[in-house]
């Protein structure tokens, strides 16, 4: 890491805690990380889309983007309200942790 380069870190959770994720994202930046956040929160911007389907293409693109989010970041930080973690997010952290980045939880 460069001197006097701030962290970075990427928030991974569920879509449907759009609200929590961006709370969580605006008080990192306060605190001084470089903060990665998620693009398209598919359970609020995209409510007709069938997101139960984990062999749908558009699906597997954004859990490719996010594993490179991942590998640009020093760690990753889980918004985890209420202790819930999905599935996709679940591997989200199997894949932080399998590349050596630290993994913190909201909860």
């Amino acid at each position: 890491m460069k001197e006097n380069m701030p962290r970075i870190i990427t928030l991974c959770g569920s879509t449907k805690f759009k609200k929590e994720i961006n709370e969580v994202n605006a008080r990192l930046t306060l605190e001084g990380f470089l903060v990665i956040s998620l693009g398209v929160f598919g359970h609020t911007d995209m409510p007709d889309y069938d997101w139960t389907t984990s062999g749908n293409e558009l699906k597997r693109k954004l859990d490719e983007l996010h594993r490179r989010k991942i590998d640009l970041a020093d760690g990753v930080y889980v918004v985890n309200v209420g202790g819930y973690i999905g599935e996709s997010t679940m591997g989200e952290i199997d894949y932080a942790r399998a590349q050596g980045k630290p993994v913190r939880f909201l909860e």
